[in-house]
């Protein structure tokens, strides 16, 4: 029996309906095993494949929704992402008469008091308002989902290893227990590397036996040119400007900086080249400060737009899984942080089957150039980053028992233990410890003892009735920014925002003219001094591998065809500049620079194990500074030798706990990358920096291999 036929004939109308020549490989795949079995699945492959449909075809044909309760439970990490699936979704489930409902903080009230009224059909959300609910209404979660068969987790990759996944990890354990039975799991991902990683997703839905990976590796062809032009961070180059344009102009193009303001920068730049010229003026910035309304319009210009052609300037906004139809190009405007994203990003375009993606990278920098290059020929290689787990995510623990005990509006001492020590998602922490964080937490007020029940305490009200404590993540401070009545977006507040600043937004330049920070507003009128707008750029860890091929291609004499000529000249340079080093190994040989007085050590490893490095230099007195974006160390008032020596012999076996212990102590916001960290006992807030923030044990095995290589050696 076919894929095909094994559906309900509901399903196969559709099909028929939507006349498709035939189902995709992940969509055979996927039927044959959802349909005939009960184990959990993560389907793998490329975006636009179909995976959506991969799922939710056998789900539809498998479940009786004429049964009472919420039978199956789709969750996202973005509300767009849900906003678009509730159109697909519930255009598949009209042919069964199955009602589709948006569970999240914009979607409309009157479906969900009907949801509560005859709960049925399917549910969408994030794990935020899933959290939610079991904070606030903890009935609403036995009364709409103690029937659940199946769970379906979209971009399932952009959960595994934060923090938000421990999250939804919890929530999903915490569901299990009010369901009547077990459901199924079906996870959705374009980008999951190899084994290692299959193992990391089957733990994560706390089934690993029960768990499969369905692999569809069928490779899209993709055509890349680099392009190269110096400039500075302040300001993107003119020349590169104009060339963006005339490749793009005539096409449907997604471009990715890396930065907000960059984002702004592009839109704002292109659209005035545009209509100097004569061209469209299709050109937006889409991106979490623009008004939702604005984004909304932008993304349904772009899915329903056949005849005009568009430029979106974007940040992960529109990375993941969001449908704005079809893309000719994609451009990414310097390096990206992973390969991961590049492979979200380039998948945005030439979804149609059969149609090839195009990507332009442009670099401003040649150090930029260098780790695009890399991320591309490790990309190519199919490398994809591994993901860091937690094991023991103390952060997360405090959240959720704080979530629990207000779910609960008290709560025995052993029952709360219970909870915790019956979901996986703790399963590393052991029980004392666990009763140790309860203890401070109601030494500081956070919580309160009754007698034999907890609850929460006064300091613990305050955080648990903000709109904020359902996050994982820390939320900044956000200003409304409006011109002349009409509201533009939104604004993190940074030290550039100040009354006659130009500011970048919406595709826009705007002049500040009052700020109000009593009530979070920002006035702004349309600017005319042509002052230059500035902006912050964001950080973000690079893995080991990436800085390691950068350092490959460096010593290597390897001709890249798909640089231009400026490009490889650039490259060229470089190559020059470290010829200078006799580098036999690229994976434990380093380079060291003695110039006069000063080092310069090229690390060449991940973001991580630079700011561990960074850490032990600074415990061993050698004064350092860190240069993360050309993964280097200039190092003051240190001789080659004492320098090489302190490394080679660094005590591995010293209280790292102790010293980082000292480290918070002297520094506090050391901790603010965890937005619940602030919370534990502060050896505790140790063991989350030594986890999460460094890596020793990465460090180590880097120093046991790293050989030196000075510049003129003796």
């Amino acid at each position: 029996m076919t894929a095909f036929d094994q559906l309900s004939e509901p399903i196969r109308k559709y099909i028929r309906d939507k006349k498709w020549e035939s189902l995709r490989p992940i969509q055979e795949a996927a039927i044959q095993r959802i349909i005939s079995t009960d184990n959990n699945y993560i389907l793998i492959s490329r975006t636009a494949s179909g995976k959506t449909e991969a799922a939710f075809l056998p789900i539809l044909s498998k479940v009786n929704f004429k049964e009472p309760g919420v039978r199956v439970l789709y969750i996202s990490p973005l509300i767009a992402l849900i906003n678009d699936q509730f159109l697909r979704v519930g255009n598949l489930c009209e042919y069964l008469d199955v009602p589709v409902t948006k569970w999240h903080g914009e979607a409309s009230q009157g479906a969900k008091d009907r949801l509560l009224k005859a709960p049925e059909g399917i549910v969408l959300i994030t794990p935020e308002s899933l959290e939610a609910m079991f904070v606030n209404k903890p009935y609403n979660i036995h009364h709409l989902f103690s029937n659940l068969e199946y769970i379906v987790i979209d971009e399932i990759h952009s959960f595994l290893g934060s923090d938000r996944g421990t999250h939804l990890q919890s929530l999903l354990n915490r569901l299990q227990k009010v369901n009547m039975k077990k459901f199924n799991i079906v996870g959705l991902s374009a980008t999951v590397s190899d084994a290692n990683q299959y193992q990391e997703l089957k733990d994560f839905l706390g089934d690993p036996d029960r768990t499969k990976i369905i692999r569809d590796s069928t490779p899209k062809p993709i055509n890349a040119v680099f392009k190269y032009f110096a400039g500075t961070v302040d300001e993107l180059p003119l020349p590169l400007l104009k060339d963006l344009y005339t490749r793009t102009r005539d096409s449907k193009v997604l471009i990715f900086p890396n930065a907000r303001g960059r984002v702004e920068e592009v839109a704002v730049k292109l659209k005035q080249i545009s209509e100097r010229v004569g061209g469209h003026k299709n050109y937006f910035s889409h991106h979490s400060s623009v008004d939702r309304e604005v984004r909304e319009y932008v993304e349904f210009f772009a899915k329903n737009s056949t005849l005009q052609n568009f430029c979106i300037s974007c940040t992960s906004t529109l990375e993941l899984g969001i449908d704005i139809g079809n893309v000719d190009e994609v451009v990414q405007i310097d390096a990206t942080h992973s390969i991961a994203s590049l492979i979200q990003r380039v998948g945005r375009s030439g979804r149609r089957e059969g149609k090839a993606s195009n990507l332009f990278l442009y670099a401003t920098g040649p150090w930029s150039l260098l780790q695009s290059l890399a991320c591309w020929l490790l990309y190519k290689e199919h490398y994809i980053e591994p993901v860091s787990i937690n094991k023991k995510p103390y952060d997360v623990l405090v959240h959720q028992l704080l979530s629990i005990v207000k779910g609960t509006s008290g709560i025995p001492l052993p029952q709360l233990l219970g909870e915790i020590t019956s979901n996986i998602t703790f399963s590393n922490i052991k029980a004392e410890q666990i009763e140790e964080v309860i203890t401070y937490l109601i030494a500081n007020d956070f919580l309160e003892k009754l007698g034999s029940e907890v609850i929460i305490g006064i300091e613990g009200e305050k955080v648990v009735n903000s709109k904020d404590f359902y996050t994982l993540f820390e939320t900044p401070v956000f200003f409304k920014v409006s011109g002349n009545g009409v509201k533009i977006g939104e604004l993190p507040l940074t030290p550039q925002i100040k009354e006659d600043e130009n500011i970048y937004l919406s595709a826009r330049i705007w002049r500040i003219i009052d700020i109000d920070y009593k009530s979070k507003k920002i006035e702004v009128v349309p600017a005319v001094d042509g002052k230059k707008p500035m902006f912050l750029g964001d950080s973000a860890d690079t893995a080991y591998k990436i800085r390691e091929k950068m350092l490959e291609i460096l010593v290597s004499k390897e001709e890249f065809d798909l640089l231009d000529q400026t490009g490889h000249e650039a490259i060229e340079i470089l190559r020059k500049d470290f010829s200078v080093f006799k580098i036999n190994d690229f994976r434990t040989d380093r380079p060291l620079l003695k110039r006069n007085e000063n080092l310069t050590f090229y690390s060449f490893t991940s973001s991580k194990i630079n700011k561990t490095l960074h850490f032990i230099l600074n415990r061993l007195g050698i004064e350092n500074v860190l240069t993360d974006n050309e993964s280097s160390f200039e190092i003051k008032s240190c001789l080659a030798s004492e320098f090489i020596i302190a490394l080679k012999n660094t005590d591995q076996a010293s209280e790292i706990t102790n010293a980082l212990t000292e480290l918070l102590e002297d520094s506090p916001g050391m901790i603010d990358f965890s937005k619940w960290g602030k919370y534990l006992p502060i050896q505790y807030q140790a063991e989350l920096l030594k986890e999460k923030y460094f890596d020793f044990e990465g460090c180590y095995a880097y120093l046991r291999n790293l050989e030196i290589i000075e510049n003129n050696p003796q």
